[in-house]
């Protein structure tokens, strides 16, 4: 695994954070000393594929960057006649996630589209994931996106959404983000990669709140929503489509 070294030396110029090539080379080790408890989203994901599949249905991973929830579901569906559909707006990305699951038999299709996650069609789901994108798309588009998602899952259906979140309450929200710095920095990242990064990211990541992901979930009609993993500021949220059997 190649190491996120991205921003370890000053900048004269900070831009704003894209995934690009230089990103995709060191995604997986900048994911897992940035974003705490990122495995056990992935698992999860997995068991609630499991859990939620359906025969004859489609599962979407929206942002798949390298494919990590992408793999995580397709190994856990053993209903028949279904795919899973990794999209990501990144050429770098989808071009290196599609040779990653090349490397992973399996006899569930699975295929990674380079397109926009609010223009791509979606329909005839069982699962659909939003792994830390929601974030990166402009606020006015996200509520329609969810709606767009409910639509497009079958009754029983669910939608896992993961995110950086912020805290309304302003004591609270610069504690978990010193703990979050902590953590950074507790696997490796220097003052300076971790300011540098912040300052890349300012202008392209806006975090919602809890209560904004909550209302915008249940207006999009999700009758079932649920926080079922928190760490600091960061945390995921399933919604279940309702059906005749919940």
């Amino acid at each position: 695994m190649q190491k996120d070294h991205i921003y370890a030396d000053p900048l004269g110029h900070i831009q704003d954070f894209r995934f690009d090539s230089a990103v995709v080379d060191v995604f997986p080790d900048m994911i897992q000393r940035s974003v705490p408890g990122y495995q056990t989203i992935i698992q999860t994901i997995g068991k609630l594929t499991s859990r939620f599949q359906q025969a004859n249905s489609n599962y979407y991973d929206l942002g798949c960057s390298l494919g990590a929830a992408t793999l995580a579901m397709r190994r856990q569906i053993t209903e028949p006649d279904c795919q899973v559909i990794g999209v990501d707006n990144s050429a770098a990305m989808v071009e290196r996630c599609t040779s990653h699951l090349q490397a992973f038999r399996s006899d569930v299709p699975a295929s990674i589209v380079l397109a926009d996650i609010r223009d791509v069609p979606m329909e005839n789901a069982a699962v659909v994931v939003s792994n830390f994108t929601l974030q990166f798309l402009a606020k006015e588009d996200r509520a329609r996106l969810i709606e767009r998602i409910y639509t497009a899952l079958k009754p029983g259906g669910i939608f896992v959404l993961s995110e950086k979140i912020i805290e309304t309450d302003e004591t609270t929200h610069e504690l978990l983000i010193d703990l979050h710095h902590d953590f950074k920095r507790a696997n490796g990242y220097s003052e300076l990669e971790i300011s540098q990064k912040r300052t890349a990211l300012e202008n392209v990541m806006r975090p919602d709140s809890l209560a904004e992901h909550k209302e915008r979930l249940s207006t999009a009609g999700f009758e079932h929503i649920s926080l079922w993993f928190q760490c600091f500021n960061f945390c995921s949220m399933v919604a279940i489509k309702a059906g005749p059997e919940l």
